[in-house]
């Protein structure tokens, strides 16, 4: 037994325990031992007054005091000059030893000469019986793996004698062997000094031992050792203390000449593991991977001292630890013990989806009929037109060229940031790249077995009954402002409706789990992007998500609603910031798209009581030109009390025994209204000359999303389990109610005028520029279309065509003329008057190839026919010009002298477009990998119900 054991206690009263009780403890411990110490230096880190007169009457031999940032490695090499016995106990303020402890280790000690130091086994304080540390080994890449943490003491390791290292806490060290060794490398901010220790100990040709039967309690201080991850706060700083010592240790113990490859290899490494970390659904874990990197880079002088450390000790080669390091079967078995515990009240497993035994494949499939029935011409339509619609690019190149910051396909020298809207439509073009604008027609071919899709999903987050599921993909289908989207061709309004049912579906239980809240936040992107006036609403309902979730839950989940705005926030920054500097931040509110003012209701307190019964025209529901067209002279008052069903249904919900869920989907039917309310009074876009207000489509498939859901709850739990013929002659009786709402639109296509919806045409310019613009963007045509009230707008499309994804709100909300819109009026100006004899010339420096008069809007009147007139005589007229002809979209001419090239753009332009690129593709990346399903997540989404809010089983 060596002759004297000179202890070192650390004390640091850093408040994040309660270091007065624990070290009294601690030293009350050191009394009770057998084998006393013979020496006892106390290093005490920091001022606290309690602190100094318990270190004073512990009979210590001196008590050092030093700064509060001092670490366990520095306050141990502080208190080294002072030692004076055969070997050095390394205690903290929160490792009590058994009375024991020191015997058994002082023993083991004497026994084995070959060992640099050994270890106890630390328990937990509070329970003996949880293993908290006994023993570490590492991985062949550096990570540290501890042997039996977290185990139960069952005496299964208790034969356990020869490892690579051990924790710090509760060492027994030779003298003679800390002082070759160097003492604790302090670079390693408390994580695996004891694991380094031993690996330097064993290139020094000892060895190193546990004590299984001496046992040490700590409780986590990090004082020594990490902290133990009692809060989210200690969890993020051990991840970062266990992580920066890693890859200190990578970088320690590579060969010499591997060290620089070593150093370099770390950023893409970072990288690497943000992407694993993100799939992993640990986002947090990101910050913390690249703060360690950037501190390990950062600290060479460190790594140089750590590596001389090894270096003056080193008598062994490295392969002698293989044999120590921790084998495939001690990963797995750690991987196994670290599986998440199932959370109290998650007995019951998920019940099963019952998409196809619960009828939600048929009622898709049913709704793949009614959509053929319904539109059948659009089986043979190749492209499809009217109404907001018009052709997509001709190549997924220029498709997602539009959806990038830079030069607009419209305008003269337009640079602005591209809708997101663009990004959209490229992907939806994307899907059918031979011919991009067929995937619109191949859209509304879907469209009704989509949004019977996405409203049985919805229902399946409010109800686990199969009926009222189908009733509620019914309902969601047959949506009134949902079909008049689709009848009126308004592209935007289809692809809402079809995403918010998904939004719902994610977004309910975001705060679940960040695979969810990855999903959600991306539908939450998509849907602002097809309609940005839901931005108020949607901000609104995620602000009072995040409220309520504090308020029930604390921060836990917080930070995954949070995310659900920040894909949005980050695409929509250059938009925002361009608008706003141009001090028209209502613009933001602008759909995207083709600007075309459409039927619509008023706004009047008629119109503002049919959008209340969730029909955005004035003709309700299109039954008045459908009376009319089958001579049928009948009142239409009738139309808006079919949806009396669902909003008594809905308004009843918050009286149910699932109150919370009900008022929840009423509050977000107000938001809903509230924005279609909104909507009809708001004028931010123009068409032409004409001012073009919001549509209030999408706050009403926002509101009906809430009065649908709202109206399953109340049919869920409104009424007692055995009223089954009750619940289903109710739920019929809503189902019929819509399916009388959308007749009218569901037959539209077969009657004369019902419908916006043409057959193509493929380009909105003359078939002449079609052709030399479908591969060549750069190609310029002046349009000069006369106004019934009297001038002419002018307007330069590039391409072969006008694209909706070409369209810019930027463009279309513009109250003031920029430079650019002045020289195009000047241009249309001087081209239909007889003066001007340079403007052909002006048109060829401008990259401008074609002249197109187009016919005013029908019925056209006699100013806009006499100015039409004039300008093709003043064009013929000029020289440098040759006639093509007569089209069906007008008159064109085209320039006899080859145009310049469209003019570029500054660089400056394409550097910013490129960064904006890049952050945009970063932050979706992120929220994709986010969303990516994994093993884990699966299983946690398993231990909860499907069902969101207060649920009960009531005999179904």
């Amino acid at each position: 037994m060596p002759a004297r054991v000179h202890a070192i206690l650390v004390v640091r009263p850093d408040g994040r325990a309660p270091a007065a009780l624990h070290l009294a403890r601690t030293l009350s411990a050191l009394d009770d031992q057998q084998r006393r110490v013979d020496a006892l230096t106390i290093v005490l880190c920091g001022s606290d007054d309690t602190l100094r007169e318990m270190a004073a009457a512990s009979g210590a031999e001196s008590v050092i005091t030093t700064g509060a940032g001092t670490r366990f490695a520095a306050a141990a090499a502080l208190a080294t000059p002072r030692l004076t016995g055969d070997a050095v106990w390394l205690l903290a303020q929160d490792t009590a030893p058994e009375s024991d402890a020191l015997a058994r280790l002082a023993g083991a000690l004497e026994l084995a000469p070959s060992v640099a130091f050994v270890a106890p086994k630390l328990v937990r304080w509070d329970d003996r019986t949880q293993i908290v540390s006994l023993g570490v080994t590492m991985t062949s890449l550096g990570t540290a793996v501890g042997l039996a943490d977290g185990q139960l003491d069952q005496g299964q390791h208790d034969a356990a004698e020869d490892v690579l290292g051990a924790d710090v806490r509760g060492l027994l060290v030779r003298t003679d062997a800390w002082r070759r060794l160097g003492g604790l490398d302090g670079a390693l901010r408390g994580a695996d000094e004891g694991l380094d220790l031993g690996v330097r100990a064993r290139l020094a040709g000892a060895r190193v031992s546990l004590v299984p039967t001496a046992l040490a309690a700590t409780a986590g201080d990090g004082v020594a050792g990490v902290p133990a991850p009692l809060s989210p706060q200690r969890v993020q700083h051990r991840a970062f203390i266990e992580r920066t010592a890693q890859l200190h240790r990578r970088l320690a113990y590579a060969p010499a000449a591997a060290v620089p490859f070593v150093w370099l290899s770390l950023l893409p490494l970072a990288v690497w593991r943000t992407l694993v970390h993100l799939v992993a659904k640990h986002p947090v874990m990101v910050g913390i991977e690249w703060g360690a990197t950037a501190t390990v880079m950062a600290r060479l002088g460190a790594i140089a001292r750590s590596r001389g450390r090894i270096r003056a000790a080193r008598q062994a080669p490295w392969s002698q630890l293989s044999a120590l390091h921790a084998t495939r079967t001690q990963l797995r078995e750690r991987l196994d013990d670290e599986a998440e515990p199932v959370p109290l009240g998650a007995a019951r497993p998920r019940e099963e989806l019952r998409f196809f035994i619960g009828g939600g494949a048929w009622l898709v499939l049913a709704a793949l009929i009614l959509s053929v029935a319904a539109f059948p011409a659009l089986l043979a339509w190749p492209v499809m037109g009217g109404g907001a619609l018009e052709p997509l690019r001709a190549t997924v190149a220029q498709l997602w060229a539009d959806a990038g910051y830079g030069l607009r396909a419209t305008g003269l020298a337009t640079v602005a940031p591209a809708d997101p809207f663009a990004a959209v439509v490229a992907l939806l073009g994307t899907l059918w790249p031979a011919e991009p604008s067929r995937a619109l027609v191949l859209l509304w071919l879907a469209a009704l077995p989509l949004a019977a899709l996405g409203g049985w999903f919805a229902a399946t987050r409010v109800t686990s009954r199969s009926f009222l599921r189908i009733v509620g993909g019914v309902v969601w289908m047959l949506a009134p402002a949902f079909l008049t989207a689709l009848v009126d061709g308004r592209p935007t309004g289809v692809l809402v409706h079809l995403l918010l049912p998904w939004l719902f579906y994610a977004g309910s239980v975001a705060h679940r789990s960040w695979a969810a809240s990855g999903a959600a936040s991306l539908l939450f992107l998509a849907v602002l992007s097809c309609a940005p006036s839901l931005a108020p609403a949607l901000l609104v309902l995620t602000i009072a998500a995040i409220i309520v979730n504090v308020a029930i839950r604390g921060a836990r989940g917080t930070a995954r609603l949070v995310w659900l705005i920040v894909p949005s926030a980050v695409v929509f920054a250059p938009l925002v910031w361009v608008q706003v500097r141009a001090g028209n931040a209502l613009a933001l509110l602008a759909d995207p798209g083709v600007v075309w003012a459409g039927p619509v209701v008023s706004a009047d307190a008629t119109g503002r009581a049919l959008l209340a019964a969730g029909l955005p025209t004035s003709d309700p529901a299109g039954w008045g030109a459908f009376l009319s067209g089958a001579g049928v002279d009948m009142p239409v008052w009738w139309v808006p009390l079919l949806a009396a069903p669902l909003a008594v249904l809905a308004l009843v919900a918050p009286l149910t025994q699932r109150w919370a869920a009900g008022a929840a989907l009423l509050a977000i039917t107000a938001a809903g209204l509230a924005t279609a309310f909104a909507a009809v009074g708001v004028t931010v876009s123009f068409a032409e000359s004409a001012p073009v207000g919001v549509w209030p489509g999408a706050g009403l498939s926002l509101a009906w999303l809430g009065v649908m859901g709202g109206a399953l709850v109340a049919l869920d739990t409104g009424l007692a389990p055995r009223l089954v013929a009750v619940r289903t002659a109710v739920g019929a009786l809503v189902v019929v109610a819509v399916c009388v709402l959308a007749v009218p639109a569901l037959t539209s296509l077969g009657r004369p005028g019902a419908s916006a919806l043409t057959n193509g045409p493929e380009s909105t310019l003359p078939a002449y520029v079609a052709a030399a613009g479908r591969e060549d963007a750069s190609v310029g045509t002046i349009t000069i279309t006369p106004q019934n009230a009297g001038g002419a707008a002018g307007r330069i499309v590039w391409g072969g065509s006008d694209t909706l994804g070409g369209q810019s709100t930027v463009s279309a909300t513009r109250r003031t003329a920029s430079p650019a819109d002045v020289e195009v009026a000047d241009l249309t100006a001087d081209l239909v008057s007889t003066g001007a004899g340079d403007v052909v010339e002006r048109l060829t420096r401008a990259g401008v190839d074609f002249i197109l008069l187009a016919p005013a809007a029908a019925p056209e009147s006699d100013v806009a026919r006499a100015f039409r007139l004039s300008a093709a005589t003043a064009i013929d007229q000029r020289d440098g010009l040759d006639a093509v002809g007569t089209t069906s979209k007008g008159e064109l001419w085209r320039l006899t002298t080859p145009a310049d090239p469209r003019p570029e753009a500054a660089a400056s332009v394409s550097t910013i477009a490129a960064w904006i690129a890049v952050l945009q593709l970063a932050i979706v990346a992120i929220a994709l990998l986010l969303a990516l399903p994994t093993r884990v997540s699966r299983r946690t989404a398993r231990r909860s119900s499907r069902v969101v809010g207060p649920f009960w089983q009531e005999g179904r």
